[in-house]
């Protein structure tokens, strides 16, 4: 299957927590998390589209600012996403320099945040540099069971869980791709050609199967019919193969309700990145810090089913002893 996207640490697992997400294709990308952007190249900085902040503890939200720094000047806008309270932080950011001068700039860039609660209402406000990043509130609607972004190739979710505060986990999930069989198409004497493209649209979008799609033939004699069901022709030419998942869980305690959440979120990912902060000998002090051991981090993995766990967010008093952090969440994700 094709790599829509590229998942990958920005910094090593005893730094600040964030993703990077480059969407291939798209030629953008997304953050998971705003913490020390400096191992992120600027050219990668100046691909992001869109960032997602679990919380606003300082590892997870201060590189906004370098966010800002590369961005100052561009032709740009970032949408920022995150739990309430996100959108006065990023007033209280911006209004924290002077842009008595930023109306000079040729770029014009433009900071769109939401945030939603937890009964899935999402408030939104713009910032825009050719107003001096004045707050406009752009008014509130309603999250389908966390959504906070959907478009035609992928959609992001969001979940509570609880860090002594609120925290947001996420999943990106990409949508299943319709692979069509050329030599069948054209043994049915049709010819390869745009009509695929509705083919496909339909048949993604759950249209019902007796609804008519236009084909193109080779030989376009009369009496062939212009048009076929949609459900004859996803039975001779077309194969769906699921979208690839990962998730994104940090900063969270080992209770029922974020257990339930987490493995929720990350059903069947392909993809799990989840702190695993403390050994397991330790488990006082990381349900006293609100965050997970080794174990538990593995626990969850395997039973949301995952395919692949990847740990962050190691606690710096286990500099050295990294591979101990992550040899224990591989036997609990592994069940060895």
């Amino acid at each position: 299957m094709p790599r829509h996207f590229d998942p990958a640490l920005i910094n090593d697992p005893f730094g600040d927590p964030g993703l990077y997400v480059d969407l291939v294709f798209a030629r953008r990308a997304l953050l998971f998390d705003l913490g020390d952007l400096s191992p992120l190249a600027p050219r990668k900085i100046l691909r992001v589209s869109d960032a997602f902040v679990t919380h606003r503890h300082m590892d997870h939200f201060a590189g906004f600012d370098q966010l800002l720094r590369q961005l100052i000047g561009r032709e740009k806008t970032i949408r920022i996403y995150g739990p309430a309270g996100l959108i006065g932080a990023v007033e209280h950011k911006l209004n924290a320099y002077s842009w008595n001068l930023i109306q000079g700039y040729e770029g014009h860039l433009i900071f769109r945040a939401a945030e939603i609660d937890k009964v899935g209402s999402v408030t939104s406000a713009e910032f825009s540099s050719r107003a001096r990043f004045e707050r406009f509130d752009a008014g509130t609607n309603q999250s389908d069971d966390g959504l906070l972004l959907q478009e035609p190739g992928l959609q992001i979710r969001s979940a509570f869980l609880d860090h002594g505060e609120p925290v947001l986990g996420f999943a990106i999930e990409e949508r299943a791709h319709v692979n069509v069989w050329r030599n069948k198409i054209e043994a049915m004497g049709l010819s390869i050609g745009p009509w695929l493209r509705a083919f496909k649209e339909a048949t993604l979008r759950g249209a019902r199967d007796d609804s008519l799609i236009e084909v193109a033939w080779h030989d376009p004699s009369p009496g062939r019919a212009a048009h076929l069901p949609l459900g004859y022709l996803k039975k001779e030419i077309m194969k769906i193969t699921g979208g690839r998942k990962i998730a994104y869980a940090v900063d969270c305690s080992f209770t029922d309700s974020n257990i339930e959440k987490i493995v929720r979120l990350a059903k069947d990912a392909d993809i799990l990145f989840i702190e695993a902060t403390f050994l397991d000998s330790d488990a006082e002090l990381a349900k006293a810090r609100h965050h997970l051991t080794a174990r538990q981090a593995g626990t969850i993995g395997r039973l949301a089913g995952a395919k692949r766990l990847v740990t962050l967010h190691h606690s710096p008093r286990y500099k050295g002893k990294g591979q101990a952090l992550i040899d224990e969440a591989q036997a609990a994700f592994t069940g060895g």
